[in-house]
């Protein structure tokens, strides 16, 4: 396993949201496949201060693409499983 990024390193920043549940899933998510990540918290912690700020995904910058294309296959996959739930089902035909 790859020790975590050092913030004096050179990070990108993958994902961004104000929350910091959110940007902990994403760490996890980049984790599974072996990308570390740093979380960093702006402004504000959220658990004082919920909704100012907000809270930033940082990677290795030699991590940054593939760390984005998962989260975007990520944020893909989860929109087509809530679209799959609030279909009408179909009645079966004869």
């Amino acid at each position: 396993m790859a020790a975590a990024p050092e913030p004096n390193e050179n990070l990108v920043k993958v994902f961004d949201t104000d929350q910091e549940s959110e940007a902990m899933v994403v760490q996890g998510l980049l984790e599974s496949e072996g990308i570390e990540s740093l979380i960093t918290n702006l402004d504000a912690p959220q658990d004082i201060l919920p909704g100012v700020g907000g809270v930033i995904v940082q990677v290795r910058e030699e991590q940054a693409d593939r760390a984005r294309q998962l989260i975007s296959e990520s944020q893909s996959d989860a929109a087509n499983a809530t679209s799959d739930l609030t279909e009408e089902p179909t009645e079966p035909t004869a």
